[in-house]
């Protein structure tokens, strides 16, 4: 079977995120949701995102610019307050994730756009969005800034909010309740209900 090689030492940016936007699949998608030192409330989805310990329990975002350089919202929200809510959308909360994404002057509240209900968290500021089914509430543990146009940021998980029927008396969660959405290249998500066993060996 025959392959293409790319160095990506000289690809340009966009083709290097194109490649691994689209290689990388799917990602899970981070809901995120933050408030600014004046209260404001912020949401915008990340898909370069994933969980890397439980012990501490730990979640990294990859979290790139504004093509003029600046830092996103949601950066700037939690340098300043050092929390935030780290949500699963599911495939009922897609159209929501898009809203989410669409770029808004700052002070803009993207909850009320995508007409989210939302509460306060329990242990942080950040607001929970009430439908999604998994929520985390986040401190800030260190920020990894990569290069001039992105930042890693690192929070430790403090609280989880689930579904109450997706997760049984044994700590086993339900994906069919969790019903989760990836990102794949592009506009394009996809689900996760076609599912399979591979017996372990």
């Amino acid at each position: 079977m025959d392959h293409r090689y790319f160095d990506f030492a000289a690809l340009p940016s966009d083709d290097r995120y194109k490649i691994l936007s689209g290689c990388i699949l799917p990602r899970p998608i981070a809901l995120v949701t933050t408030r600014g030192r004046d209260g404001h409330a912020n949401a915008a989805p990340f898909s370069f995102f994933g969980v890397l310990d439980h012990d501490p329990a730990i979640v990294a975002l990859g979290i790139g610019a504004h093509p003029d350089g600046r830092r996103k919202d949601t950066v700037r929200n939690i340098h300043e307050t050092g929390e935030f809510m780290v949500h699963i959308p599911d495939l009922a909360l897609a159209r929501a994730v898009e809203i989410a994404a669409t770029p808004v002057d700052y002070g803009v509240d993207e909850l009320a756009l995508a007409m989210l209900d939302h509460e306060r968290g329990k242990a942080i500021g950040s607001p929970r969005i009430i439908a999604a089914p998994v929520a985390m509430e986040c401190v800030l543990h260190t920020t990894v800034p990569v290069s001039n146009t992105r930042d890693i940021l690192i929070g430790k998980v403090s609280g989880l909010f689930i579904r109450a029927q997706a997760v049984n008396e044994r700590l086993h969660v339900d994906p069919a309740q969790i019903d989760a959405i990836g990102r794949l290249g592009g506009r394009t998500y996809c689900t996760t209900r076609d599912l399979f066993a591979a017996p372990r060996i």
